[in-house]
């Protein structure tokens, strides 16, 4: 506790401020101002699950109906049409009286456009380098600010991953699981800055339609491929540790010979139920991050409009740890499969 009169002072002053604070954000959030008759201070937010895009502008515009979509009416031989985003001004008068509200429509399958959450996620790989590059920029023997803090990060996961693997083996591993470990972090943590909520492209009425970013880990696709990348990984360890009676495993037809067809039939549906299990894996690990990282996205977002200022903070200490959880069990359990499918022996 501070001692001094002056620290006191100002440790008092700063209680205050926040209580003025959780007492604005109580009032003028959407729960006081639902009370009182009154407009929150926070636009009600709206919630897209499907990635929207951000460049190029056309398509941009054409997807959440910011603009009229003269390009794409124009190439496929039909009338310019406009997308209504709500208020009076959308419709000519005496035209329609009823204003329909715009929601963003998904991309096309062959249509490429970059969207916000790959924009962060671009973002992230972009930090990601920065910070390793200048940590081993100037190495030497007693290590500066930057550089004790990659070593702590590397040593950190370096020893996560000797615990479960070895030293050796953990050696070996370390580039791709540190990169998923690291990616799914900082995806988490820097979703949590304030930009990403307040950056943002607006309709007419400076609504915002679509945030410049968004957390990659809310986008579907972007869990899919972690978990294409550790399927891939595991079953790289697992032919380069038994080579092709790896395949044993999962079809075990020589156990019909050597056993008998009794047991051969067992040992076979046991493998044919191995092989499920791998293939179920990357399900598990997609949908596993995918809900937490969006629960997560839309918890910020409501308690944000309905409990501004001080409140928010209480769920972005939660959504650290839920981030540094999340990444933990990606790469922890990308090294117990490792750890399995180099280690097997058949029985």
């Amino acid at each position: 506790m501070p001692s001094s009169p002056a620290a006191k002072k100002l440790l008092l002053v700063f209680g205050l401020v926040l209580a003025v604070l959780a007492l604005v954000g109580l009032v003028g959030g959407g729960i006081g101002s639902a009370a009182l008759g009154r407009s929150p201070l926070i636009s009600q937010p709206e919630i897209h699950l499907p990635p929207q895009p951000v460049f190029p502008g056309y398509s941009r515009d054409r997807h959440l109906g910011l603009a009229p979509t003269y390009g794409l009416d124009q190439a496929q031989g039909q009338k310019p049409t406009e997308h209504k985003t709500g208020g009076t001004g959308d419709a000519p008068a005496g035209v329609n009286d009823e204003v329909e509200e715009h929601h963003s429509t998904p991309l096309g399958a062959t249509e490429f456009a970059v969207t916000n959450t790959m924009l962060s996620a671009w973002l992230a790989s972009g930090v990601l380098i920065l910070l390793f590059a200048l940590g081993a920029r100037k190495r030497s023997m007693i290590p500066g600010r930057l550089q004790s803090l990659v070593e702590v990060l590397f040593e950190g996961v370096l020893s996560f991953g000797s615990g479960v693997l070895g030293p050796e083996m953990a050696r070996k591993t370390f580039p791709i699981v540190a990169t998923i470990f690291f990616f799914v972090l900082f995806n988490a943590w820097l979703a949590l800055l304030p930009f990403y909520q307040f950056l943002g492209f607006v309709d007419g009425h400076g609504e915002i339609k679509a945030h410049l970013l968004r957390p990659a880990g809310t986008d579907l696709n972007m869990p899919l491929a972690l978990a294409l990348i550790s399927f891939g990984f595991v079953e790289y360890w697992g032919f380069r540790s038994h080579g092709f009676g790896y395949l044993k495993k999962f079809f075990a037809f020589g156990s019909l010979v050597r056993k008998g067809p009794m047991q051969g039939l067992i040992d076979i549906g046991v493998g044919l139920l191995e092989l499920l299990s791998e293939l179920v894996r990357i399900v598990a690990f997609t949908f596993r991050l995918f809900g937490n990282m969006t629960a997560g996205e839309i918890l910020v977002v409501m308690i944000t409009f309905l409990l501004p200022l001080v409140f928010t903070n209480l769920v972005y200490g939660l959504e650290l740890l839920v981030g540094l959880i999340q990444s933990v069990i990606f790469a922890g359990l990308t090294l117990v499969f490792i750890s399995v499918a180099s280690s097997h022996e058949e029985h």
